[in-house]
């Protein structure tokens, strides 16, 4: 990740192809060490390749991704959720409330002071 962030950075800053040692000075100032072979991995991953199709790519792969909001949204759908999901959100907000006001009671001391 730290190598692909370099290369996105060398990028964004203009330079459209950077090589190993843009990169290796990139890491470098921030005080990280890479390999070789996995900048080189990368490297040969991405060229030839427009940086906008790499993102645009990145982006539909990403998007494939299950974040674990799927059951919710899948329930939401079949008309139940919506009515369920706000008395929940409420109670939350109530338990929130609570757990503050209980910490506020003791005033920073401790039961065995």
């Amino acid at each position: 990740m730290k190598i692909i962030a370099a290369y996105l950075l060398a990028v964004l800053g203009g330079n459209q192809s950077p090589s190993a040692s843009d990169l290796k000075q990139i890491l470098g100032s921030v005080g990280v060490e890479a390999e070789d072979c996995n900048i080189e991995l990368l490297l040969s991953e991405v060229k030839g390749k427009d940086f906008a199709e790499l993102i645009a790519s990145g982006r539909e792969k990403l998007a494939s991704v299950p974040s674990g909001g799927g059951a919710v949204a899948v329930f939401a759908a079949t008309g139940g959720g919506a009515a369920a999901a706000a008395p929940a959100a409420e109670a939350k907000e109530e338990k929130k409330v609570e757990e503050k006001e209980e910490s506020d009671d003791d005033m920073g001391f401790s039961l065995f002071d």
